[in-house]
């Protein structure tokens, strides 16, 4: 299959090499400075020059504000067949874009980020395969992250967006609120360092991409029970209600067992 890739940031180079060897594979950046570190694929600058390459599949990796722009720029320049691919963590306006576009379409989800995963080794990770995709595009994907141990799921993508806001929402607003509290610790104790580590990653992403999971319209009911938990916490310990913590710890404890 001739595969064209949009993006060459960090997930993008990754699906270079994961695809390069099986298959051809081309990849597009304006910024010619972000291709150096490509191998075995073809490499453009210019939208115009997927012409002559006349790829399959587009998989886009672009990052998440270009992710509709990218596809727009080089949809003149492809065939009506070619299927259009996005792994893009917020899906806000692509079921739109496809409806217009008029090309077969798979929209799938990484679940793992080149922050915090190991890109060598994702057994433990989960990717989200959209239903509502081309049948050829998502089997396609799901042999793909087979192969990679991930566990495959599908949702529409409205129960994306849902388990987006859960899953993504929650971690993300926990460690806002962590570092909005950060002070300097001049003997930080294991625990405190390892939410540090993790809120230094977090912070190290893309401000539109941080604020576009957050702006999921599903996040609000999940603060709300980010602060009812709080205000059930913050009672307790004013009490000093041994008996109350007791409980409420044996419940956290079943949740996450």
């Amino acid at each position: 299959m001739k595969i064209l890739i949009l993006g060459a940031g960090k997930m993008g180079s990754f699906f270079c090499d994961l695809l390069s060897f099986r298959h051809e594979v081309a990849i597009l950046d304006t910024d010619p400075q972000r291709l150096r570190f490509t191998f075995n694929v073809q490499r453009f600058t210019r939208p115009e020059d997927v012409r002559d390459f006349d790829p399959d599949m587009v998989i886009n990796a672009a990052t998440v504000k270009y992710t509709i722009d990218a596809f727009e720029a080089i949809l003149p320049y492809i065939r009506h067949s070619a299927i259009l691919s996005d792994i893009a963590s917020v899906k806000t306006g692509l079921p739109e874009f496809y409806d217009k576009a008029g090309h077969p379409f798979v929209s799938t989800h990484p679940m793992f980020g080149p922050t915090f995963a190991s890109l060598s080794n994702l057994r433990n990770e989960n990717a989200v395969i959209i239903k509502e995709g081309d049948h050829l595009g998502k089997v396609f994907f799901k042999d793909l992250y087979n192969e990679l141990k991930l566990n495959v799921v599908e949702y529409t993508f409205e129960e994306h967006d849902e388990t987006i806001a859960y899953s993504l929402s929650i971690p993300f607003a926990s460690t806002f609120v962590f570092a909005g509290i950060m002070k300097h610790q001049d003997a930080p104790g294991t625990t405190f360092k390892r939410h540090f580590d993790i809120a230094r990653g977090l912070m190290s992403e893309d401000d539109y991409l941080l604020s576009e999971i957050m702006f999921n319209p599903h996040t609000p009911r999940q603060l709300e029970k980010i602060r009812e938990q709080l205000a059930e916490l913050q009672e307790i310990v004013e009490r000093r209600d041994s008996e109350a913590m007791r409980k409420y710890i044996a419940r956290l404890r079943e949740n996450i067992r």
